[in-house]
């Protein structure tokens, strides 16, 4: 399966931005305040509200009904008027057509990929019948049905309301035909890639067409043959595609949104976000990259979500309003050329967070775990006391004290051996984000971290080895960063009749550090000498890496 470039590099989604008032200024603006603020935003989502919709049941000019953007339908597969300039119009802001503005925004900005957001069947209400731009794709009015069970569980705005205002259903035999139609379309408007929405609706409306597993297995073929003859990184964001249906017919797609949506405006939501992705990654993690959303940096729980993501192994994104940003949260995620210190897996609970309720027993916290090429992390988390689980009869939270704690040790990271090799001591060196402490943590022993409500700490866990008998080191990565250790590529060893030292290659400007319980005699980076502190009580070197240095090589002497 391939992967997406996008996941190794920091993106922008437009949807909390704007939502559906999305405009080609804003987006200009919220592309030049991210570059300017030095995390530069290497893809972006253009997000709902750039297509060519029709929406009868919300006139202009009449008060705005709370839903009505759920009984849209799609008039073509074409950008709207905001994206595209009438032959004579002069507004500049405007541009001549979505290629243009693609084209426009990939060079001002040095943007990789832009992607662009679609209903799997077209819009949220489908298509609109018997118009030049969708009458080929034969769409019928069908009134979705939910579920006894799916009502039971929980109330849902968008699927009341197309349950309501009806649904345009492409016919499925023409499913590939519009899909590919559209992606050719966006592929000749130098469009990358796809988020494609509302995949669930097919299990609401698949009576008379064959059942809903049928009529998934036809939609998920004609989706996945049409991104792989149309993309060329197999670029696709699966989303409302958590039904076993769309999961087990999912044979190309790499990445799933393994959550309900990023909601900014409901404090209640924020640690339910986290913990409700890192256990769907149980399961999701052994089929797909989970997708774990957007967020804001500039908000109450921003660092606990741009923590998550740093172990999460995700795509990184934000959706921050033009102007409204947090750079010294983004700076610990990204780095100056728009890159991403992404961790090797999906990220997952610990074993003993298995059976636990993180967040309303009012005693445990969460713990997540993660492998880079050459260490270990674990973030953990405090997500008790700021919401409870939805759908709950008697959603009582237990008391919950000002702080909890919680013993961290080796082995809740999986799969170890993978970074530790044959010349680990056994122990670890474990670095905290929060206290830049650094511990010598022993096989079989555990530390304790303590946290408040909604705080989080991300330790980088790096297996100490001897080289030359006598020299014990871990590299730790850049300290400046949440996810430190996915700085580091490799870290080789070397000697001769002369000298022996340590040689460790990475990528990223900032404050290089490293476990060693010999103070080297000197220190270069690449092939320059650079001075280095070394704290004897705890054995942590640092080593200030350039601006200038994307990719380096750091070599110790001792």
């Amino acid at each position: 399966m391939q992967m997406p470039g996008i996941l190794d590099c920091f993106g922008w989604c437009t949807w909390d931005a704007f939502y559906q008032d999305v405009n080609p200024q804003g987006i200009r603006e919220g592309l030049k305040s991210l570059s300017q603020g030095g995390t530069p935003a290497k893809f972006v989502i253009i997000d709902d509200g750039w297509q060519d919709v029709a929406n009868e049941f919300q006139k202009e000019g009449e008060p705005y009904v709370e839903g009505s953007q759920f009984g849209g339908r799609l008039l073509s597969i074409k950008e709207n008027a905001k994206f595209r300039r009438a032959t004579n119009d002069a507004q500049r802001e405007v541009p001549s057509d979505l290629k243009s503005f693609v084209s426009e925004i990939k060079t001002a900005f040095g943007l990789k990929y832009v992607y662009v957001w679609h209903a799997l069947l077209g819009y949220w209400g489908g298509l609109v019948s018997n118009v030049p731009g969708t009458k080929k794709y034969n769409p019928k009015l069908t009134y979705p049905v939910q579920s006894p069970g799916n009502l039971a569980n929980m109330r849902d705005l968008s699927m009341d309301c197309m349950e309501k205002y009806g649904v345009g259903v492409i016919d499925a035999n023409k499913a590939h035909e519009f899909l590919d139609d559209l992606h050719k379309y966006l592929v000749s408007q130098d469009v990358d890639g796809v988020k494609v929405d509302v995949q669930n609706i097919l299990e609401t409306i698949s009576a008379g067409s064959g059942g809903r597993v049928s009529l998934t297995k036809r939609f998920q073929q004609a989706l996945e043959k049409s991104v792989s003859s149309n993309f060329q990184d197999n670029s696709i964001i699966c989303c409302m595609g958590l039904s076993t249906d769309s999961i087990y017919h999912s044979k190309v797609s790499a990445i799933t949104r393994a959550s309900d949506d990023y909601y900014p405006k409901n404090p209640s939501t924020q640690t339910l976000h986290i913990a409700a992705v890192s256990y769907n990654s149980i399961f999701l993690g052994e089929v797909v990259v989970p997708d774990w959303d957007m967020f804001y940096s500039l908000h109450d729980a921003a660092e606990f979500h741009a923590a998550a993501r740093a172990v999460g192994g995700c795509a990184v994104y934000v959706s921050d309003k033009p102007g409204h940003h947090d750079f010294e949260i983004l700076k610990r995620l990204v780095l100056p050329d728009g890159s991403v210190l992404r961790a090797k897996y999906p990220g997952r609970p610990t074993r003993d967070c298995l059976f636990i309720d993180p967040v309303m027993d009012g005693e445990n916290l969460l713990k997540i775990w993660n492998l880079n090429k050459c260490t270990g992390v674990i973030g953990v988390f405090n997500c008790q006391g700021a919401g409870s689980w939805p759908c709950l009869k008697n959603p009582v939270q237990k008391s919950v004290s000002a702080e909890l704690s919680v013993p961290v040790s080796i082995a809740d990271i999986e799969y170890f051996e993978e970074v530790s090799g044959t010349q680990w001591t056994g122990d670890c060196a474990v670095f905290s984000f929060n206290s830049g402490s650094l511990s010598r943590l022993l096989k079989n022993e555990s530390l304790s971290i303590t946290l408040k409500i909604l705080q989080c700490d991300v330790l980088t866990v790096s297996p100490i080895k001897v080289y030359n008998k006598n020299i014990e080191f871990a590299p730790i990565g850049l300290t400046n960063m949440y996810n430190s250790g996915g700085a580091v590529e490799r870290v080789d060893f070397f000697s001769d009749s002369s000298n022996c030292g340590i040689r460790i290659k990475g990528r990223g400007p900032g404050s290089f550090g490293a476990y060693t319980s010999a103070e080297p005699k000197s220190c270069s980076v690449n092939s320059k000498s650079e001075g280095f502190k070394y704290r004897s009580e705890d054995n942590l070197l640092t080593v200030t890496i350039p601006v200038t240095a994307g990719n380096w090589d750091i070599t110790l002497h001792y």
